[in-house]
């Protein structure tokens, strides 16, 4: 087994990638080059960076893995934003996806804590 599947943030954001996707299933035909392969490329940076960061050989190297998977993490939020402007998801969905984004930001900077102290 890998260090990265022992993590909870790591399937929490395997979790939020595959609703990412799933959200951007009705996303019209024009948007699957755009916002739709913007969303699914960030969605999956989040638990990629957390696994590729966990094989690091250091703890700073590690945390900037992880930093990098919080900044994707702040990039889909941002992406949900202009999916609603443009009518794509409606606002109950995109709060939804908020809620988990903090979620999943909150507790990859409470293990970044965590890693200094261990």
């Amino acid at each position: 087994m890998f260090k990265f599947e022992k993590l909870e943030i790591w399937h929490l954001a395997n979790d939020y990638a595959d609703k990412i996707y799933e959200t951007t299933k009705t996303f019209p035909q024009e948007e699957k080059f755009n916002l739709v392969d913007q969303l699914k490329r960030a969605a999956n940076s989040i638990p990629t960076n957390i696994a590729e960061g966990s094989g690091s050989e250091s703890v700073k190297d590690f945390k900037n893995f992880l930093n990098i998977s919080i900044k994707s993490t702040y990039e889909t939020v941002s992406l949900l934003y202009r999916a609603r402007k443009r009518n794509y998801i409606g606002e109950e969905t995109r709060k939804k996806l908020y809620g988990e984004a903090e979620v999943l930001v909150k507790r990859t900077s409470a293990f970044k804590k965590w890693l200094i102290n261990h």
